[in-house]
């Protein structure tokens, strides 16, 4: 018997590919492993928490005259809201996540200045800090790249930090427990 005869699908007696075969039914060829489509009631939820929780932090920043963390915080929101069991979405990822993250901007910034090289180096800095943490969370880097950018004053800004991202895992504590069998958030807390 030939290799190649061995990995040739099995057929039925009109020369019809059988897609059940011994291991069961198959997937088609392109359909790759991504989790099923939500439902529009669950998406709604999710897209329509996560908005909200992002409108308030831009009230509270433009209430306090502070700059707005949109692109981290919107990346983190995605990640509470739309992925509520991945590790990168819970708790301790996205406070001490991102509280890493500004560790990482004030040194670089203070060591390098405020240039898109530095920029790059925060972020890999942050990324191998929240790896050796345990608190793994991409959007952080973000919030490093955003200090050495921005230069905010770190009074003022870690704070609104540490507030916003404790606001947001709350949100999303509560829109959890609002939509009737949406995954639980968090899956873990420490």
């Amino acid at each position: 018997m030939s290799t190649d005869a061995a990995l040739r699908p099995e057929t039925d007696a009109k020369g019809h590919i059988d897609a059940t075969g011994p291991a069961g039914p198959r997937r088609p060829r392109f359909a790759g492993r991504a989790p099923a489509m939500p439902r529009p009631a669950a998406a709604f939820h999710s897209v329509t928490a996560a908005t909200a929780a992002l409108l308030g932090l831009v009230a509270i920043g433009a209430v306090i005259h502070e700059p707005v963390l949109i692109p981290p915080l919107a990346a983190s929101a995605a990640l509470v809201h739309c992925a509520p069991t991945l590790p990168l979405a819970q708790p301790r990822s996205v406070v001490i996540g991102h509280l890493l993250g500004a560790a990482a901007g004030y040194a670089v910034a203070a060591a390098a200045g405020g240039s898109a090289w530095a920029a790059a180096v925060a972020a890999g800095v942050t990324l191998a800090l929240t790896t050796l943490a345990r608190t793994p969370h991409s959007p952080a880097c973000a919030t490093s790249v955003v200090i050495v950018l921005q230069s905010p004053a770190p009074d003022r800004f870690v704070p609104l930090l540490f507030g916003a991202t404790v606001l947001l895992v709350l949100t999303a504590f509560t829109a959890s427990r609002i939509r009737r069998g949406a995954p639980r958030y968090p899956a873990y807390w420490w």
